[in-house]
């Protein structure tokens, strides 16, 4: 019953319907601050991950803390959560835990975009992180863990429940674009595939098929440059 509701939830939310597109060439603006705007994405894997991989393009002027990917189930609200606590850090959670990365700023692209890849796998609790096609120092976190598959994938918000709790101080404002996640350790490639445009791994999570609602005052627009 527990998996029946969330995966309702990730369906159907609480109005709406879900949407699959290709979003080549579009942005998610998430416009102002809000305590209820929110993507949720469906994600296409079967069962519990040992390893993932996410990667995105966000491009914000926000100094407070916000939220760039959160996935929560019922056992744990951060089961997987990328979380910008101030300029300069970036946290990856997994099952709970937290690792920090210190992250350089202003090194995105000319026009202010950033890009970031996160992997993480159960055999050694290596975390990785890559900012715009450099790696971080390696971390490591919850060797042995398995990620559930029963939870609900957020952009904009970090949840605090399953598709809720939202803290308006934790939303994000500002754009995102490219979400990929991959059920495998794949950083390097999909490094390589976004600086080239070639063919990227098969996704659990793809930008070119993506499933996803809108929900409260989230635009899709065209991407400016």
């Amino acid at each position: 019953m527990e998996k029946l509701q969330l995966w309702l939830l990730v369906l159907t939310g609480l109005s709406g319907a879900v949407a699959q597109s290709d979003l080549y060439g579009q942005v998610f603006v998430f416009p102002k601050e809000s305590a209820d705007a929110h993507i949720i994405l469906n994600m296409k894997n079967s069962g519990p991950l040992q390893t993932f991989t996410v990667c995105l393009r966000y491009f914000t002027d926000l100094t407070r803390p916000y939220s760039l990917f959160s996935y929560a189930t019922r056992a744990r609200d951060n089961e997987i959560l990328l979380f910008k606590q101030k300029p300069g850090e970036l946290s990856l959670s997994v099952g709970g835990e937290a690792v920090i990365f210190k992250v350089p700023e202003n090194k995105g692209t000319s026009t202010g975009w950033e890009h970031i890849c996160a992997s993480w796998e159960s055999a050694t609790g290596i975390a990785e992180l890559w900012m715009n096609g450099s790696p971080l120092p390696r971390k490591g976190l919850k060797k042995g863990y398995s990620v559930s598959n029963q939870g609900v994938l957020v952009l904009g918000q970090e949840q605090d429940t399953p598709g809720g709790r939202f803290d308006a101080k934790q939303s994000f404002v500002g754009e995102i674009a490219d979400v990929y996640m991959w059920d495998r350790a794949t950083p390097i490639a999909a490094m390589q595939a976004a600086n080239d445009d070639s063919q990227l791994p098969p996704s659990i999570v793809g930008w070119g098929s993506l499933q996803y609602q809108i929900k409260g005052y989230v635009v899709l627009k065209p991407m400016l440059a």
